[in-house]
């Protein structure tokens, strides 16, 4: 997956996206909650959009599929 290069983001989200190092936005990205699996899993066909200046990437839970999402806060 190019984590770089995300078509499915908003020009404000990838905006915020760009600012993010490589490493970080593969954490951020493995490292999302599912209350399906009650774990931390790995999101997949994602978007991402900017809410009160917040970066929301929403998706599914590459494991059961079920809905997931991660708030990453501007700094």
């Amino acid at each position: 997956m190019n984590i770089d290069a995300l078509p499915k983001f908003t020009p404000e989200a990838n905006e915020l996206w760009t600012k993010l190092n490589t490493e970080d936005k593969k954490l951020l990205l493995s490292n999302v909650w599912c209350s399906k699996c009650s774990r931390a899993a790995t999101i997949k066909n994602f978007t991402g959009v900017v809410k009160s200046g917040d970066l929301l990437v929403v998706g599914e839970c590459a494991e059961c599929h079920g809905d997931v999402a991660r708030l990453i806060e501007s700094k």
